[in-house]
């Protein structure tokens, strides 16, 4: 096993990618174990039957990057000195073309295919706003990644977090306070701000798998709101947490795994962010059921300088991986069964 992670390693190195080995300075802080390597790994997604998982280090001049599960060990796979690029220009016509330069990377989400060719949704920060666009194709080792396109966020707007659509199209939030929105974007008529949508801070997003609701993480409110879509009729429901959520996950049994944090005070968690003074601020992690929007707090974890701040959390087996941000260099692994 040595010799073959090697040899990936050489085989990477020449592709212009950055590989991180599992660090041996990477102790567990009690139950808590880390997979150490990606920098401000503000969002993850796991790519089905596989053992990776993206990661989006949310830094300027950020990185992609793709974690393995079975050995922890990590490559920040975008932008890379040999990144493939090839302009989708019939779907993304309005797209002003490639540009890797001041990529800082924010939500995911991930398009399963088919033959283990998926689509990736990463929302864009630093020299553009936008929804960059990749074509992700599992191999027998690290997984190859290509840049297809780019969709330009309307004038004024920020997004956050997005999610695919049924129909081949996407949804992304705009965080702002004290009222954002979410926009939803198809080919043929672009961006239009989606109905009912006026949340305070509207975070992480999801979409029900028949697309008729989407479920949207009210920071300001530390709330999940279930908001109708395409519906004759705009129906809103929502649901207390006991924190800000960050980012919303679907779960395998159907629940939704809101991770986020909270500190004494709102203002607690910006100046964690600021100035790294985190007396009382901890990442909570709640599970909801989408049915009846009840929430059970599953993980509450004080902030701590190598890990300050989380902001999503995934099923990976037996484990919860939390991810964060402010220059942490890990993801936190929790047993859960």
């Amino acid at each position: 096993m040595k010799h073959i992670t090697l040899m990936l390693g050489l085989l990477l190195l020449f592709a212009g990618i950055t590989v991180h080995a599992a660090p041996s300075e990477c102790p567990d802080n009690g139950p808590v174990k880390f997979a150490c390597g990606p920098v401000s790994p503000e969002d993850l997604i796991e790519i089905p039957g596989s053992p990776w998982v993206i990661a989006s280090g949310m830094e300027d001049s950020g990185y992609i990057y793709f974690v393995n599960s079975d050995d922890y060990t990590s490559a920040a796979v975008y932008p890379s000195e040999n990144a493939i690029h090839e302009l989708d220009s019939v779907r993304y016509r309005d797209c002003p073309g490639y540009d890797p330069s001041g990529f800082r990377p924010h939500g995911l989400s991930l398009v399963p295919g088919e033959k283990g060719v998926h689509n990736l949704l990463v929302v864009r920060h630093g020299s553009r706003e936008s929804i960059e666009v990749f074509e992700i194709t599992e191999t027998e080792s690290l997984p190859d990644i290509k840049w297809m396109g780019c969709v330009i966020a309307p004038a004024g707007v920020v997004f956050n977090s997005v999610v695919s659509t049924p129909e081949g199209g996407m949804a992304a939030t705009h965080f702002q306070l004290p009222t954002g929105f979410v926009y939803e974007w198809a080919q043929d008529t672009g961006w239009e701000r989606a109905p009912g949508s006026e949340i305070a801070g509207p975070n992480g997003i999801e979409l029900s798998a028949d697309g008729a609701w989407f479920y949207i993480a009210g920071w300001a409110s530390r709330s999940l709101v279930k908001l109708s879509r395409g519906q004759p009729e705009i129906f809103i429901d929502s649901g207390e947490v006991s924190h800000h959520i960050d980012n919303l996950r679907w779960s395998v049994d159907g629940s939704l795994l809101a991770a986020g944090h909270v500190g004494p005070e709102a203002a607690s968690v910006f100046q964690c962010l600021s100035q790294q003074e985190c007396e009382g601020v901890s990442t909570r992690v709640t599970r909801i059921d989408v049915n009846n929007l009840t929430a059970r707090e599953i993980i509450n974890y004080p902030s701590e300088p190598s890990f300050i701040l989380g902001t999503v959390a995934i099923e990976v087996g037996n484990e919860i991986w939390v991810g964060g941000i402010a220059g942490s260099d890990r993801i936190a692994r929790f047993d859960y069964r």
